[in-house]
């Protein structure tokens, strides 16, 4: 018998099965006479009654009616919402196994995808795997009663469940935004309706500084102007004197992309600070920060580290955001080329150099394939090094064409997603060797894991 052929799958039916894995969603994967069941919730060794939601030529979805057998890695859940939220799908596993989860997932694909064998270490966790998130986006809009609710989309669908308490999102910011949005409805102002497109306030958006402790407050409104922004301003910095800049961020395109282009001070000067390390780094609105600063330093001082870099070396930083790791990698090097899509970030990258007396870097703006093939083929700039921290989509074929073609002797490529990073990886492998791939856990209690993955020059390919 093939494997994975639906056999007589139905619908609606019951069937008690073994979880014999979990997949890359943290999700539990059976079979039944060799046809692939993927049951949210169910954990690896666990027996389970399942109900067949959905069955598709390939695969089908089941959900938990009864939990026979019961994993040693299940623990209580705390949080009232993680089911219908789907941001904590993990939520019900010990935390510690959780770890081994995301290896394991990391791991499976590397050994579908790679004729090499490469090894993937413990995943690296956090101390404390509670409110580290240091940024929050609350839809706002209307429940059935037609009262403003503010809180998360409901997993897969855009009904907005009230916050009551998050375990990953900072206390502080979350409290902010309660107040803000009670002030926001205590004024009668709109909320916007997705329907109609009327309204005004579409989201509330805060960041902090996780050691500086320095908050940012961003309404994101479908219009130009709301009624008495000054004494708004002036309630928040009374009550929250952490609070440091308040935005007014325009948005008033038809579309699910949060944040528009034009951001206006209401207060403050338009961002905040953080230090990660020894430096500090200005953070936008519309600029990208890790979200989770703790891991993030751990994760870029095992790239850098892991980079070798010397101080004859150029080294290009594509998907450089706000120069996080760029600034990082300066000291070690000749000069470092960062590359980002995004002008905002750009400028914030070079006011972030400057503001820890980093001299030997340049940061450019532009589509990194773009740009990456002006510097190595028209201005003749050779990396000996590269640092790549791309977006989920991973690599582009012309960005992993004039790697391969400049051949430089080691690069280091962190992924916040391991399919892509593996996609990506078996195209290098006739040209570098992969030694070993650490995961780091900077989305706790989700199945995101982020990636470093270090390739060197084989000796038989050198020029």
């Amino acid at each position: 018998m093939e494997g994975n052929i639906k056999m007589d799958i139905e619908k609606n039916k019951e069937y008690i099965v073994d979880i014999i894995d979990n997949g890359y969603e943290g999700e539990g994967i059976a079979k039944i006479n060799d046809f692939t069941i993927f049951i949210p919730g169910a954990i690896k060794g666990e027996k389970v009654k399942v109900i067949i939601v959905k069955v598709l030529s390939s695969h089908a979805f089941g959900k938990i009616v009864e939990i026979i057998n019961t994993s040693n890695s299940r623990k209580e859940v705390d949080c009232t919402t993680y089911k219908r939220c789907g941001g904590c799908n993990l939520r019900h596993i010990n935390y510690a196994d959780t770890l081994n989860i995301k290896r394991e997932i990391v791991q499976n694909l590397v050994n579908k995808t790679l004729k090499n064998e490469v090894k993937v270490k413990e995943t690296i966790g956090m101390d404390k795997p509670f409110y580290y998130r240091n940024k929050a986006q609350y839809p706002v809009g209307k429940d059935k009663e037609n009262k403003p609710v503010m809180g998360v989309f409901a997993n897969r669908t855009h009904e907005i469940i009230p916050i009551n308490k998050c375990y990953i999102q900072n206390e502080q910011t979350e409290e902010i935004a309660k107040y803000a949005f009670e002030l926001w409805n205590k004024n009668n102002l709109s909320i916007y309706d997705e329907k109609t497109r009327k309204g005004l306030l579409r989201h509330i958006v805060t960041k902090i500084g996780i050691k500086t402790n320095e908050i940012m407050l961003i309404l994101v409104i479908n219009g130009d102007k709301f009624k008495d922004e000054e004494g708004f301003v002036r309630n928040i910095i009374n009550r929250y004197p952490n609070v440091k800049t308040i935005v007014k961020n325009i948005n008033t395109k038809n579309t699910n992309v949060i944040l528009g282009d034009k951001n206006v001070k209401l207060y403050g000067d338009g961002y905040i600070k953080d230090r990660l390390g020894e430096y500090t780094f200005k953070i936008s609105p519309l600029s990208f920060y890790q979200v989770n600063p703790i891991q993030a330093e751990k994760l870029y001082n095992i790239g850098v580290q892991a980079a070798k870099i010397n101080k004859n070396d150029v080294v290009f930083d594509l998907y450089c955001g706000l120069g996080t790791i760029s600034i990082f990698m300066a000291k070690y090097a000749k000069e470092v080329y960062g590359i980002e899509i995004v002008d905002e970030a750009v400028k914030m990258a070079e006011e972030n150099a400057s503001l820890n007396n980093v001299e030997n870097t340049k940061f450019i703006s532009g589509d990194v394939e773009i740009v990456l093939d002006e510097l190595i083929n028209i201005k003749h700039i050779i990396p000996d090094v590269i640092m790549i921290d791309p977006p989920r989509k991973g690599l582009d074929n012309k960005s992993i064409e004039n790697i391969m073609k400049i051949r430089p002797n080691r690069f280091v490529y962190i992924s916040c997603n391991p399919a892509t990073l593996v996609r990506d990886l078996a195209k290098f492998e006739n040209m570098y060797d992969v030694q070993e791939i650490q995961p780091v856990d900077m989305f706790p209690w989700t199945s995101h894991v982020e990636c470093v993955a270090v390739l060197n020059l084989k000796q038989s390919t050198e020029i």
